[in-house]
């Protein structure tokens, strides 16, 4: 089936091939793609456009010796495959499986663990000064895509490298980004680039009206380059300190083999423009590539068969609650870094454009963007993943809460994700957010609760944050008529005997399943910040041993806040701290990641059990 495929375990393998026996071999890993990825799900419109680039650049380069960067991660199966992780494919993000990014304890080929974007060029940078340092004949190459190269630090990385005689090389993977649509400044600039129609137009228009004056002309034809400058895109790298090339067909594999054969023999910074297209080879893809940039399992022939609508997930319920509270309040405005599909802000997008804000993969400048706003009157909704706010926690410190603004974030993802592994996993929110002055930070058990905590959050002029996790919760129906909860006050779920369960958030769920058997009271705490100290004390005069569950951290989250309350009031009694162990949690199936953190029924059982008999 692969006869060619079948042969190429490494990059050395690969160097030996003819190069006119290339695009068979790309024909054969585009297909061994679709077909992998069908299986296992995963990212696949982006790695369908990297397969011609990733082929030329082992082909070219002597990996692992030279070093590939590759930004964020969703362009490195091809990458894994020649790698020597073809078989490992078959667990793709899955527990004891291939990663799905790199991961420089899986393979000597992943020069550098990455999944948040913008960071290849600073790392490459490093690699490519240590190498220098040393003495030692290396090239650096860092492989960025056209979205990735919108956050702030690809280009503080381009300004620092451009001033540094460091052979170093950066590839930008144009494909309109590969998550939602391009958008901002740097994207019109490059379709600029790619027309080549604006200096063009320009040029012919300079000729017209100055070739009567023949001094005038000559002039004009002696400032060109300076007028270039001016509009078209690739002197914004030049100006940046590199060498310019392209673009270049991304999919031509002479073209990529011969112009990266002649940039390798090149000194100091340069910057190749290759442009792909998201999906490539794929048709189903190549249609829809924001359908397929992320997938579950399907069947290749068929495609993505659309389901029937389940129980709605945390996502949806925020982008409904979103359009609906806009509905009743024009200050309402909704930024998001990049990503409307992933966010839940696609409905929202379509009924309010004027006020939905994709600021491109930019988080530190969503958060004062919005801190702007607030000071002017607007009621901003930052929509943001959890492990992506942690690159804001600057701005969210000094732009936000220290202005003390009414600017709310809504945090998805929070907790384990699942397939994505800990890059993603946003393990730490509650513990970061809670020790910030001025902040309320809400953790909704359910479905309807995440709707009502949302509206008491627009409701105050504070900072707030209501963090929820990935997927679908409990199935709880949402009321339409949305009122504000009590401010900082949690509630008794279920009554029960000598223990107490003080759960927050998702974790409601498997402590009142462990209630049952354990006959404890359950308690909903809703608040980690405030915290409803007087609920604390009643309990902790009332039972025995005090439990907190929460999936975050244990170090400094919601369980440690109800034991500096206790403190604080000079209480002693019996407390156990359920959550997320001092470690990196490895990818999998969320339920079973749970479950092995001991948050789970059966979890919560035996540790409560055991601190009992203690």
């Amino acid at each position: 089936m692969y006869p060619l495929l079948d042969t190429i375990n490494t990059p050395s393998q690969l160097r030996m091939l003819e190069r006119k026996a290339l695009p068979q071999l790309a024909n054969e890993l585009r297909k061994f793609l679709v077909e992998s990825v069908a299986k296992t799900g995963g990212h696949l419109s982006s790695n369908l456009g990297t397969v011609e680039l990733t082929i030329a650049l082992h082909y070219v380069f002597n990996t692992p010796h030279d070093r590939l960067v590759w930004d964020v991660g969703h362009q490195t199966y091809a990458h894994k495959i020649l790698t020597g992780r073809r078989e490992g494919m078959k667990k793709l993000r899955m527990h004891g499986g291939v990663a799905g990014f790199p991961r420089r304890d899986e393979s000597e080929y992943d020069a550098f663990g990455t999944a948040h974007s913008s960071t290849s060029i600073s790392a490459a940078l490093g690699m490519a000064v240590a190498a220098q340092l040393e003495g030692i004949d290396r090239c650096a190459v860092a492989i960025i895509g056209d979205g990735a190269m919108s956050a702030g630090m690809a280009f503080e990385a381009l300004n620092n490298a451009g001033a540094m005689n460091t052979n170093l090389l950066v590839i930008l993977n144009d494909n309109d980004m590969s998550i939602s649509r391009p958008v901002g400044a740097l994207n019109n600039y490059l379709a600029k680039l790619m027309s080549g129609q604006f200096y063009a137009t320009a040029r012919r228009a300079g000729e017209k009206m100055l070739g009567v004056v023949p001094p005038v002309l000559e002039l004009a034809k002696r400032a060109e380059e300076h007028v270039k400058g001016m509009v078209t895109p690739s002197t914004l790298f030049e100006e940046f300190g590199f060498n310019y090339i392209g673009p270049i067909d991304g999919h031509d594999l002479d073209v990529l083999v011969t112009t990266l054969n002649n940039i390798k023999h090149l000194d100091g910074p340069q910057f190749l423009h290759v442009v792909t297209r998201k999906g490539a080879g794929y048709q189903a893809a190549e249609d829809d590539p924001i359908l397929y940039h992320g997938v579950s399992k399907f069947d290749p022939d068929a495609g993505i068969v659309s389901k029937a609508a389940g129980k709605p997930t945390y996502t949806q319920i925020f982008g409904d609650w979103l359009c609906d509270m806009a509905a009743l309040d024009q200050r309402l405005v909704a930024i998001t870094p990049a990503m409307r599909e992933g966010s839940g802000l696609v409905r929202f997008s379509q009924e309010y454009p004027d006020r939905y804000f994709d600021v491109g993969i930019a988080e530190q400048h969503a958060v004062t963007f919005a801190a702007g706003l607030a000071c002017d009157g607007m009621k901003p909704v930052v929509a943001i993943y959890s492990t992506f706010l942690q690159r804001a926690y600057d701005q969210l410190i000094h732009d936000v809460a220290i202005q003390n603004l009414p600017v709310v974030f809504a945090i998805d993802r929070a907790g384990l994700v699942g397939a994505d592994g800990p890059t993603h996993a946003g393990s730490f929110d509650l513990t970061y957010l809670r020790c910030i002055p001025n902040i309320t930070v809400m953790t909704p058990a359910d479905e309807n609760e995440c709707r009502q905590m949302l509206y008491t959050a627009f409701q105050m002029n504070t900072p707030t944050a209501v963090r929820y996790p990935r997927g679908t919760g409990t199935g709880v129906a949402t009321q339409k008529e949305m009122q504000a909860l009590p401010l900082g006050r949690g509630e008794i779920r279920r009554k029960g005997e000598k223990v107490a369960l003080l759960a927050f958030g998702s974790m409601l769920k498997p402590c009142m399943e462990a209630a049952e058997e354990l006959n404890a009271t359950v308690v909903n705490m809703r608040f980690v910040k405030p915290l409803d100290d007087d609920l604390v004390e009643s309990l902790a005069a009332d039972y025995k041993l005090l439990v907190t569950i929460e999936e975050n951290t244990i170090m400094g989250g919601a369980g440690s806040a109800v034991v500096e309350s206790l403190e604080s009031k000079g209480i002693a009694i019996p407390m156990l701290q359920l959550g997320l162990p001092d470690i990196f949690i490895d990818q999998g199936d969320p339920a079973q990641m749970l479950a092995d953190c001991g948050l789970d029924k059966t979890g919560i059982i035996k540790s409560v059990r055991l601190k009992l008999s203690e």
